[in-house]
């Protein structure tokens, strides 16, 4: 369908369905688009779980945008939706297919009739948090608590690994222009959960000279954890697997660095008071020691910065201080968390459960990585064609520091513009 939009700045041809990377005419939709799809009946590993079909473009509602993408992001989500742990995502949506995938970067393309903010032609990234708007905690409290809440991609079916994706226009931000397509697709979910995690959840807000242990330091989460602790003057303690990632850490502003694998006290806590506690307990007094060579001695960290969950949880609960913080956004590791409950209630320590951000906090977050205050860490980036193999890296934790990104409609890396597009893509 034509839509109404600026005079199209370069000539193409309409057709129902357009190749990977070839433009159709500026606000033009064509009926049919390429999607990498997930059906129930293939749950299991990515190279097993996705394929591409030819799928309906979506239909708009009057609150929502259709973005063409130029990249989108590759996130852990993905691979549980693949998998379909540790729920399915048909449970929750039921579609007859799920299209994964919650970061994009790319083009404005069409608007429904009551969008105001945004026109055809914007360049945009795209947050996940979708609800229904209307609400108490949608006006006035806090949308992450709303029963409608919903993180597009995930549990939605209409993901960004697809030459188009439907949103809500509230997830819709400025795309920071000095970065590639790939850059822009790569931070959203990652930087902005982190940012809810260290600065939304008063009174235990990070702030200047606070102590912080980040776990998987070097990952997408991590390496944005660091330097926002950075920009708020906070200490960031850095827990690495792999001596290799020490000088990325470090890179990035850590204070300090510790190397997990240098300990012994990881998984399900074992039954108090027996000797294998016993020895669990002397090992992770050995963590708490190496904390303390980075903050100084009886100096315990005001906050853990969690999601690797039932690995690490014992030991996080252990060494944040009293009156402190232990705040998880997922269990990379497991769900099955365990913890000795009298370091809890006598040192009066707040566990808190933290799930990517709302809008203000997302946008807040952009404006840094707009302000070029903040390193996107794109560490890879895949081909269309190589999706599932993005996935499978991250799965095994084969994947490199940083974050990672996947070319939708972008036919390479390296361009930052919709002439840079054109002048490298496919001809209609």
């Amino acid at each position: 369908m034509a839509l109404d939009a600026p005079t199209a700045p370069y000539d193409a041809p309409m057709k129902d369905l357009y190749e990977m990377g070839e433009m159709p005419p500026m606000g033009y939709v064509p009926p049919k688009m390429y999607a990498w799809t997930i059906r129930r009946e293939r749950h299991g590993e990515p190279d097993k779980a996705f394929e591409v079909e030819v799928v309906d473009t979506p239909v708009l509602d009057s609150h929502e945008v259709l973005v063409l993408v130029m990249a989108a992001g590759v996130n852990y989500n993905g691979v549980w939706a693949g998998l379909g742990q540790p729920i399915s995502p048909f449970d929750g949506h039921g579609a007859d297919y799920h299209i994964a995938g919650s970061d994009a970067s790319g083009i404005v393309w069409a608007v429904g009739d009551k969008v105001k903010r945004w026109k055809v032609g914007d360049e945009v990234v795209v947050h996940c948090n979708q609800d229904d708007g209307d609400d108490e905690e949608c006006n006035g409290g806090d949308p992450m608590f709303s029963t409608s809440q919903r993180i597009w991609g995930y549990e939605t079916p209409d993901g960004s690994f697809a030459q188009f994706t439907n949103v809500q226009a509230q997830q819709l931000m400025p795309r920071p222009k000095h970065l590639t397509w790939e850059e822009s697709a790569c931070y959203t979910l990652t930087l902005a959960t982190a940012y809810r995690m260290l600065f939304g959840h008063e009174p235990h807000d990070l702030k200047p000279g606070q102590n912080v242990l980040i776990w998987g330091a070097s990952g997408g989460l991590g390496s944005y954890a660091i330097q926002l602790a950075n920009t708020a003057g906070a200490n960031a303690i850095a827990v690495i697997s792999d001596e290799t990632k020490r000088d990325f850490v470090l890179g990035l502003g850590a204070k300090g660095v510790i190397n997990r694998k240098d300990f012994n006290c990881w998984g399900q806590l074992p039954t108090v008071n027996t000797p294998e506690y016993a020895e669990w307990f002397k090992e992770a007094r050995k963590f708490g020691k190496a904390i303390w060579d980075i903050t100084g001695k009886g100096v315990n960290v005001d906050m853990v910065f969690e999601h690797p969950g039932e690995a690490t949880f014992p030991v996080s609960t252990l060494v944040c201080k009293k009156g402190g913080m232990v705040v998880i956004c997922a269990g990379t590791t497991g769900f099955n968390c365990t913890f000795d409950v009298r370091y809890m209630w006598m040192h009066q320590k707040r566990l808190q459960g933290s799930h990517f951000a709302h809008l203000k906090q997302a946008s807040a977050a952009n404006q840094l990585m707009v302000q070029q205050r903040l390193d996107p860490c794109m560490s890879e980036v895949f081909p269309w064609e190589e999706l599932p193999g993005a996935h499978t890296k991250m799965l095994r934790n084969e994947h490199k520091p940083g974050n990672m990104s996947v070319l939708v409609q972008a036919p390479r890396t390296g361009l930052r513009t919709l002439e840079d597009v054109l002048e490298a893509g496919p001809k209609g």
